[in-house]
């Protein structure tokens, strides 16, 4: 799958043409699109986002979960993808300000009948920092229904600290009880994003606990790197999976790490895309 898009990736009009039919499937990705911090350098957002938008573009993706998207990378991505909508706010202050932990979705599959964002802290409902967190954090969450079938489902998507393990151990705890508290009516539940957790924590544990790890129940084998994380290093040897999809009562058909790259071997963001096809 490496560099399976080196010859469309650059300089591609970004267009999407309208699904006029539709699929017995849907393509959900999770993507830490990495903030544009100016420091990159070679690795700079505006050398990589038209790579990034065709590659939701290639892979069909219906509803993507991105993190680390600031209010204008999000406007990039809402204008360069045809067809597509989003939910979400800024967690600095719960309008365009600082990460967003946006939901996009392609808008002639699906309708959003409602949306909210809460705070991964001991006051979810306000701007606010949660225990030993080193800054707001935040998860945005949206019930979406098919325009065809009338089918609802709940998509969470959340960007975990990175270094406060408190923070970590007791967001996976509240985002659960939200979804509990949210979906009362038992409705197939996604909840992707990047925890900053390796499978071994507690966290996750817990997470694995209570809901399922998509990977595990894929129908095909897992497919791609074991790890989510490269530091923009093409060289590097990715172990360490931090980036998760987590499903209930959801049938996951495939479950992929996507290793594309540009033309130039560079890495696309410092996160490598999960994308996870699952069964209408």
């Amino acid at each position: 799958m490496k560099n399976i898009l080196s010859t469309i990736l650059m300089g591609l009009t970004l267009f999407i043409i309208p699904k006029s039919s539709f699929s017995q499937t849907t393509n959900f990705i999770g993507f830490n699109i990495r903030y544009d911090n100016t420091s990159d350098t070679i690795n700079n957002w505006n050398k990589r986002k038209a790579s990034l938008a065709s590659l939701i573009q290639h892979y069909d993706a219906d509803i993507i979960g991105i993190q680390e998207g600031l209010h204008h990378q999000v406007d990039y991505l809402n204008n360069a993808l045809n067809g597509y909508s989003y939910v979400g706010v800024g967690r600095d202050d719960g309008q365009q300000k600082g990460e967003y932990s946006a939901i996009f979705y392609n808008s002639y599959k699906f309708r959003v009948l409602k949306t909210n964002t809460f705070w991964l802290s001991e006051t979810p409902e306000k701007v606010s920092v949660g225990w030993d967190a080193s800054m707001e954090r935040i998860c945005t969450y949206a019930l979406f229904e098919n325009v065809k079938t009338q089918k609802q489902f709940y998509v969470f998507n959340t960007h975990f600290d990175h270094r406060g393990m408190q923070a970590r151990i007791n967001s996976a705890q509240l985002i659960y009880k939200k979804i509990k508290e949210i979906n009362t009516s038992d409705l197939p539940a996604i909840l992707m994003g990047d925890l900053n957790l390796t499978p071994d924590t507690e966290p996750i544990q817990f997470l694995k606990k209570n809901l399922t790890d998509a990977m595990g129940i894929s129908r095909k084998p897992f497919y791609g790197p074991k790890g989510t994380f490269n530091g923009f290093d093409q060289d590097r040897i990715m172990e360490n999976r931090i980036d998760y999809i987590f499903v209930n009562n959801i049938d996951v058909l495939s479950y992929t790490h996507i290793d594309d790259r540009m033309p130039n071997n560079m890495h696309i963001s410092d996160h490598l895309p999960v994308l996870m096809t699952v069964k209408d």
